[in-house]
C-alpha cells in the first residue's frame, strides 16, 4: 500500500468528467490523486500528433462556452482564467442532404428559426412549436438531472411537481415527440440531423437529451484555443496547488471495499492508494463491470446500471493537408452530410456498404494559436457513426491475433472514408499528405469504455429515468462523475464532474449558480 502520500480523495479517470471533480475539490483544499491508465491525460480531450499534424480526439465544438455563458463561468473557477474557448463565428454547422438542400446553422436562434421558415414555408407553425417543445424539455432534463443531486424527501417532492413534464419530455424518444409537432419528414429530419453529438438516433433517443444538447448550440458553438489539450493544461495545475497530482499509465484494477465501503484502489502493478473518497470517471458502466466485487455488482442499483448499453461508437479519419485549405472549401464550421433524408442512415452498421454520411471538421482552422508554418499545414476529421458489430469479430484480442485481417480491413475503411470525403471536397483532395484511421478498438482500448462508446451509456428515456445514476452510489465512499451522471458530451461531462464534486463537498454547490 503507498502510504507515503495520503490523498483526501482518489478520481479514477482523467476525462473532462474526471479532471472537472478533481479539479473542483481541489479549489476547496481537498487533495486529490488523479489516476489515468493512458499515457496522457485528458480522456476524450486528449490530443495526438502525426508528422508536424495534431488533432483532438473526441472535442470537435462545444455550446456553453461563449461569454458570461455558465460552461465559461466554471471553467474559468476550475483553471484560473487559463482555458478559454473561440466562437466558430455565425454559422458553426452546415447541413448537406439530397436535393442539393443545403442549411447554414448558426446563431442568434431567431435567424434559424427565421431561415427554417424561408425553407419550409407550409411548416411554420411547426418550427414555432418544435422550438418551443426544445425549451420545455430542456427544463425537464435539467430537473431529471438536479433530481440526481437532492436528497429524500425533497428529491421525491420534486419527482412529483415535474412529473408531468419529465413523462412527456424524458420518457419519450425523439421521434415520438417530434410526431406531435412535426407534419414534414423532410423538416423532421432537418430538426435531427445532429444526433450524432450525442449519439442518439430519434427512434432510441430521450427527446429530453436531443433538446438538451441542440439548445446548448443555440447561442453559439467554440473551440477552446490551443486545442482540446489545453484542458487538461489548465486544470491539473489546480489539482497540483492544493498538494495533488495527475498520475498517467496507471491501470486501476479494482476499488477497495471494506465493510461495505470504498477504502482505496489497487492498480493494475498492484500498488495500492488509499483514501476516503473515491470517485470514478471512467463510465458507470464501466465501473460496475470491472472495478467493483461481485457482492456489489449484485445489488440491485448496480444491476440497472449494468443492463444498459453503450452508446455508439465512431469511425474517424484524421487528415493533414498542405496549402491554402480555407480557399479550397473548408471552413471554421462543421459539415454534416447525407445520402438520404433518413438521418439514421449514417449509422454504419456493415462497412462494406456505401456511406450514408458523415461528419466533417477542421481543428486548424478553429485554433486562433494555430501556425500552419512554412510548409501550410493544417488539420481535417471525418467522422462516421458506427455500429459496434462492424469491428465485434477483431475485438476480445481478434486484432492481434490476426493482424492481416486486421490490417486489411482498416485500410478498406480509411478508402472508403477518404473517399467519400474527397467526392464532398473535391478541391481539397490534392492538399491531403497524410492520413489515419481511429477505429472503435482503439477508442475502446485508450479510454475502456466497452464497445467504443463514446457517449457513455445510451442516450434512451431509461437512462434519463434512472433513478441510480447519481453521482453519490449506495456505497459509502463511492461517487460517480462525468457524462452518465449529467448529460453526453463535454460539457454534460464537465457539469457531471462539478456536480459530483458538489456532491462530496456542497461547498462546490457555491459556484453552480445559475446551473448547467
Amino acid at each position: 500500500m503507498n502510504d507515503s502520500n495520503i490523498n483526501d480523495v482518489i478520481v479514477i479517470g482523467s476525462g473532462m468528467g474526471g479532471m472537472t471533480t478533481a479539479a473542483a475539490l481541489s479549489r476547496f483544499g481537498h487533495k486529490v490523486l488523479l489516476l489515468e491508465q493512458a499515457p496522457s491525460l485528458g480522456g476524450l480531450t486528449h490530443s495526438f500528433s502525426r508528422e508536424g499534424f495534431s488533432w483532438d480526439v473526441g472535442l470537435h465544438y462545444c455550446g456553453m462556452f461563449g461569454p458570461g455563458q455558465s460552461g465559461t463561468r466554471l471553467l474559468d473557477w476550475l483553471s484560473g482564467g487559463t482555458v478559454e474557448f473561440r466562437s466558430l463565428g455565425t454559422v458553426y454547422d452546415t447541413l448537406h442532404f439530397p436535393d442539393d438542400f443545403e442549411l447554414a446553422v448558426g446563431r442568434p436562434v431567431e435567424a434559424l428559426q427565421m431561415e427554417l421558415k424561408d425553407r419550409f414555408p407550409d411548416n411554420r407553425a411547426e418550427v414555432d412549436a418544435y422550438f418551443e417543445a426544445l425549451e420545455s424539455a430542456d427544463e425537464a432534463m435539467l430537473a431529471a438531472s438536479a433530481e440526481r443531486t437532492i436528497p429524500e424527501p425533497f428529491r421525491s417532492a420534486h419527482r412529483w411537481w415535474n412529473q408531468r413534464k419529465i413523462e412527456k419530455f424524458c420518457g419519450r424518444t425523439t421521434s415520438e415527440v417530434l410526431a406531435d409537432y412535426v407534419r414534414d419528414p423532410k423538416l423532421a429530419a432537418v430538426l435531427t440531423a445532429q444526433w450524432a453529438t450525442y449519439g442518439g438516433l430519434p427512434t432510441k433517443a430521450s427527446f429530453a437529451i436531443h433538446a438538451r444538447i441542440i439548445r446548448h448550440y443555440l447561442d453559439g458553438a467554440g473551440y477552446p484555443v490551443g486545442g482540446a489539450s489545453a484542458i487538461a493544461k489548465g486544470l491539473v495545475p489546480a489539482i497540483e496547488s492544493a498538494g495533488g497530482s495527475a498520475r498517467t499509465a496507471t491501470p486501476v484494477a479494482e476499488i477497495l471495499i471494506e465493510d461495505g465501503a470504498a477504502i482505496g484502489v489497487r492498480a493494475s502493478s498492484g500498488e495500492e492508494f488509499r483514501a476516503p473518497t473515491i470517485v470514478s470517471a471512467i463510465g458507470a458502466g464501466e465501473t460496475i463491470k470491472r472495478l467493483l466485487p461481485a457482492e456489489i455488482q449484485a445489488q440491485d442499483w448496480a444491476v440497472e446500471i449494468a443492463d444498459m448499453k453503450p452508446s455508439v461508437c465512431h469511425f474517424e479519419v484524421y487528415i493533414g493537408f498542405e496549402g491554402d485549405i480555407a480557399s479550397h472549401g473548408a471552413t471554421r464550421s462543421n459539415h454534416w452530410f447525407y445520402e438520404s433524408w433518413n438521418v439514421a442512415d449514417t449509422l454504419w452498421t456493415d462497412v462494406d456498404a456505401p456511406l450514408q454520411g458523415g461528419f466533417a471538421s477542421f481543428p486548424s482552422l478553429k485554433d486562433e494559436q494555430h501556425d500552419p508554418g512554412p510548409s501550410n499545414h493544417h488539420t481535417g476529421q471525418f467522422m462516421v457513426l458506427a455500429d459496434w458489430s462492424t469491428v465485434a469479430e477483431f475485438a476480445g484480442g481478434g486484432a492481434k491475433q490476426r493482424p492481416d485481417e486486421w490490417n486489411a480491413f482498416k485500410e478498406k475503411v480509411a478508402s472508403r472514408i477518404l473517399n467519400y470525403y474527397k467526392r464532398k471536397f473535391p478541391a481539397l483532395a490534392p492538399l491531403i499528405v497524410y492520413h489515419e484511421l481511429g477505429t472503435p478498438l482503439a477508442t475502446a482500448r485508450f479510454t475502456a469504455h466497452e464497445e467504443g462508446g463514446i457517449y457513455g451509456l445510451e442516450v434512451t428515456p431509461r437512462r434519463v429515468l434512472s433513478e441510480v445514476l447519481n453521482p453519490r452510489t449506495p456505497v459509502a465512499g463511492l461517487f460517480l462523475s462525468g457524462q452518465d451522471v449529467m448529460t453526453p458530451g463535454i460539457a454534460g461531462a464537465l457539469f457531471g464532474g462539478v456536480f459530483c464534486a458538489a456532491a462530496i463537498d456542497p461547498k462546490v454547490f457555491s459556484e453552480l449558480k445559475g446551473g448547467p
